[in-house]
């Protein structure tokens, strides 16, 4: 899940990232496969490759799945087309999802999303209904421990970044989206990890509240579901989940 660092924190503890390991690399291989095809299999020249390999190395992809990813996209292997898909759903609560599949059966996709929502009594919203209220941003998130906020503060600042706040846990990095690698490969020159959730992701303009820990549960479960199928890449939220509700699913 990408958006609201909140959740990207509670996941973190959970160890989910982990547990899905086969699922994480699985992903990475699709975005790759896409960044090849569009731009070329050659990280010198393709940055958004370039910003893909460094996830994989720090996911600990294994290289012959990485090589396999790039040729399917540059063509030098068979593999099926893969379409970007966008759902828009309202969860418990009044919650925005931006539902994001890279699929090469669209049919499948609709009918897998179509059916978790409605398992989780989320339902599927209109064009732009959710939309709307997210942006499209460059988002790095740096762990707070043992980083001096002002220095990084400067270096981003000084990088091209529009903004960075502190989280809690997590510094959060923001610029438009065409800095997103060039302030990235700065922050990671310096010395700084970057989390595997950073990118060019949906970051909410409009918020929802979740203060009841029994809405933070579900939202969870729905989320983790979506996030299971195969053809869903990322699932970006406008939930802002109280610090209690967190606590007591912590």
């Amino acid at each position: 899940m990408s958006g609201h660092n909140k959740w990207s924190t509670i996941k973190h503890k959970k160890g989910a990232a982990d547990a899905k390991k086969g699922k994480v690399f699985s992903k990475l291989a699709k975005e790759i496969t896409v960044s090849a095809r569009i731009s070329g299999g050659d990280p010198s020249s393709n940055i958004t490759l370039r910003t893909l390999l460094a996830k994989c190395k720090s996911a600990n992809m294994p290289a012959e799945n990485i090589d396999r990813a790039i040729k399917k996209g540059t063509g030098e292997l068979e593999g099926n087309a893969l379409e970007d898909i966008m759902f828009e759903s309202y969860a418990g609560g009044g919650v925005g999802l931006i539902i994001h599949c890279l699929s090469d059966n669209r049919n499948r996709s609709v009918a897998e999303v179509r059916h978790m929502l409605n398992r989780h009594n989320a339902t599927l919203a209109g064009s732009n209904q959710v939309m709307r209220n997210f942006q499209r941003s460059g988002q790095i998130l740096v762990d707070v421990e043992g980083v001096d906020e002002d220095t990084l503060m400067e270096l981003v600042l000084e990088a091209g970044a529009d903004d960075m706040t502190n989280e809690g846990e997590q510094f959060q990095i923001l610029t438009e989206p065409n800095m997103y690698n060039e302030v990235s490969e700065k922050v990671t020159a310096a010395g700084y990890t970057a989390s595997e959730d950073s990118g060019v992701n949906l970051i909410p303009t409009v918020t929802a509240q979740v203060t009841e820990p029994s809405q933070a549960r579900s939202l969870m479960k729905l989320i983790d579901a979506l996030e299971d199928l195969d053809d869903v890449q990322n699932v970006y939220m406008n939930g802002d989940i109280a610090d209690e509700a967190i606590e007591d699913e912590a």
